[in-house]
């Protein structure tokens, strides 16, 4: 069996609002286990993982 594309991305809302994509290129199952260590030590930040927005090439 293939394994999946690496679409994925993690994510981190800090306390003031601000959003930023860490890390890109990253499997579904990577990018939720990133988002659950960074949420288990304990950070104000917010940390979850979504699907990249892939734009078309030019």
């Amino acid at each position: 069996m293939l394994s999946p594309p690496p679409n994925w991305c993690l994510v981190r809302l800090d306390d003031n609002g601000n959003r930023f994509v860490m890390r890109r290129g990253l499997t579904r199952e990577e990018a939720e286990a990133l988002a659950r260590d960074y949420q288990a030590r304990g950070h104000k930040q917010t940390y979850w993982a979504e699907p990249e927005e892939i734009s078309p090439p030019p």
